[in-house]
């Protein structure tokens, strides 16, 4: 499922999001939301959000609802 719209995003979710650093490589980190980020209903480029682990990156796919 895609990460563009935030009311499907919810802490607790497990989701794969790509970091800044990331972004050309196209390389996936996967973890559990705590923190959403992205203030509007969507973004084009996946709602940004912080991992429990304190990673922070766009959702590019949600793995499973919490």
């Amino acid at each position: 499922m895609s990460g563009t719209e935030r009311s499907r995003i919810r802490p607790g979710s497990e989701v794969q999001i790509v970091q800044k650093q990331d972004q050309r490589t196209g390389v996936l980190t996967r973890g559990i939301v705590r923190d959403i980020l992205t203030k509007s209903a969507t973004h084009p480029h996946g709602i940004k959000v912080r991992l429990e682990t304190g990673e922070i990156g766009r959702v590019k796919e949600i793995v499973s609802e919490s």
